[in-house]
């Protein structure tokens, strides 16, 4: 928890302007792209690997833009040039009665827009 917020901090510091380009999301995780929302989270993922993730809970509030670092296996890492975090993914995109949902961090999302 810790780690994820000095990213946080220093993503806000440095968001703007970027570093270095981020990583696309590859095509074998296009399902990961486009609006994600759940309770007290909201994650954006672009196909050219732009991030914005958003985070409100009664100990922790976080507001960034940060920059997909890689895939590994269903989680991802983004973050800022030097510091990063891994979102943890247990249930990776798929579709659930007409709804693409995926559970990151602990917290279940559904795709809002692509």
């Amino acid at each position: 928890m810790m780690r994820r917020a000095l990213l946080l901090a220093i993503g806000l510091l440095l968001s703007q302007p970027s570093f270095a380009d981020p990583v696309p999301v590859p095509d074998s995780k296009s399902s990961y792209v486009g609006e994600w929302k759940g309770e007290g989270f909201l994650l954006t993922i672009q196909q050219n690997g732009k991030i914005h993730y958003k985070r409100n809970r009664r100990d922790f509030n976080a507001d960034v833009n940060i920059e997909l670092q890689s895939f590994n296996g269903d989680n991802f890492e983004a973050g800022v040039p030097y510091v990063h975090t891994t979102f943890v993914v247990s249930k990776p995109p798929h579709l659930d009665k007409g709804k693409w949902k995926m559970t990151v961090d602990g917290v279940e999302l559904t795709k809002e827009k692509q």
